[in-house]
């Protein structure tokens, strides 16, 4: 919209949600964030960041802008409900926002301004529906009570949003059509990105055999629980385990390791059999694309953002229902497949790497600057 007088340079504002730590939702922005610093300045804003977001942001070369607005809540998931229901209900974020110079991009579903590109990660109902489970009992009680109220209030602002942007992009085919539902137009697709020079395959040479798989707010528990049964030995990770089932937790064929470095995941996808990832809802899902890039084919289902990522047959298994997939994950404890699925599925993760996908951002914004 407007041209920053800097060095004759455009400026990219790129608005996110709370970033109080950089994995999850918060690592689209920060890898594009990155890639588009080695052809324009950067400034990366949201509500509230944490101390090492905004020393990280700043040795990158990105310009960390934080609204300073402090929230009742500490734990991420909670701290993005609460700044989502200010929004909403009063604009509250919004209204500390200041357009200025530069191309805007927005990655947020709690700051609602116009803006030239809004790239949508899900609607904020489905989110909330998944993180319900890790609700304290008293939320999930007015939860349920208030969710008609929170669907109507999502889709009001879903499609002013969509109506205020020059262009709306989704982070997957099955994510444009949950917003195709509430009527909007989406321009394009872009998947998110992961760092492949980061997540490569690692191996070590250790004997150990084991499935990995992740136990968060997606995971389709009964799945893993029967495979275990089964005699599948599955290695966890994941920090959120309060909403875990006991019976897991304590399994014998279930070791649960917790919150692990990105550093130990790469060792884990790397020297693992496969990953197993059963889940209820995914608008993308960064397990698979990760598990691949590590060399690391993926069992999961045939459908939403996995369906789209997984290669079947090349760089993993797409079941078609919780039987199948802890019957395919019973076979493949017991049978070996071809070892060049690994390199197949090296190949396929270099598609969702930060670099090409910084290359499709930059094709949006040359259109946007050739417009203006």
């Amino acid at each position: 919209m407007f041209r920053s007088q800097r060095c004759g340079t455009m400026t990219i504002h790129i608005l996110t949600d709370p970033l109080l730590n950089d994995f999850g939702p918060a690592r689209p922005a920060l890898l594009i964030s990155r890639e588009l610093t080695k052809k324009y300045e950067v400034s990366l804003i949201s509500t509230s960041m944490s101390a090492s977001i905004y020393r990280k942001l700043k040795s990158l070369g990105i310009k960390p802008v934080s609204f300073g607005v402090r929230f009742l809540f500490r734990e991420s998931s909670l701290v993005w409900i609460e700044a989502w229901i200010k929004e909403i209900s009063l604009s509250l974020n919004s209204r500390k926002f200041k357009r200025e110079e530069g191309i805007l991009l927005n990655f947020s579903n709690t700051i609602m301004v116009p803006s030239d590109v809004w790239f949508v990660l899900g609607p904020a109902t489905s989110a909330l529906d998944n993180i319900r489970g890790e609700m304290p009992w008293n939320f999930r009680s007015a939860y349920k009570v208030l969710r008609p109220a929170f669907f109507y209030a999502d889709r009001k602002n879903i499609r002013l949003m969509a109506r205020n942007s020059d262009m709306v992009i989704a982070a997957s085919n099955y994510c444009a059509s949950q917003y195709r539902k509430f009527s909007v137009r989406v321009n394009d697709v872009i998947y998110v990105p992961i760092d492949c020079e980061e997540f490569k395959p690692l191996c070590d040479d250790s004997s150990e055999k084991y499935a990995v798989t992740y136990f968060g707010k997606e995971t389709k528990f009964s799945a893993i629980q029967k495979a275990a049964d089964k005699g599948v030995k599955i290695k966890t990770f994941g920090s959120k385990l309060s909403y875990v089932p006991r019976n897991l937790l304590n399994h014998p064929n279930v070791e649960v390791l917790g919150y692990v470095s990105d550093e130990e995941l790469v060792r884990l996808y790397s020297n693992a059999l496969f990953t197993i990832f059963p889940f209820t809802n995914e608008e993308f899902g960064y397990i698979p694309v990760e598990s691949m890039a590590c060399g690391t084919p993926v069992l999961t289902y045939a459908f939403q953002g996995p369906g789209e990522t997984i290669i079947n047959g090349e760089t993993g298994w797409l079941a078609k229902s919780e039987g199948e997939l802890v019957k395919l994950a019973t076979d493949l404890w017991r049978k070996e497949y071809p070892s060049e699925m690994r390199e197949k599925c090296r190949q396929r993760a270099l598609d969702f790497d930060a670099k090409k996908i910084g290359q499709e951002w930059l094709k949006i914004i040359k259109t946007i600057e050739e417009n203006q």
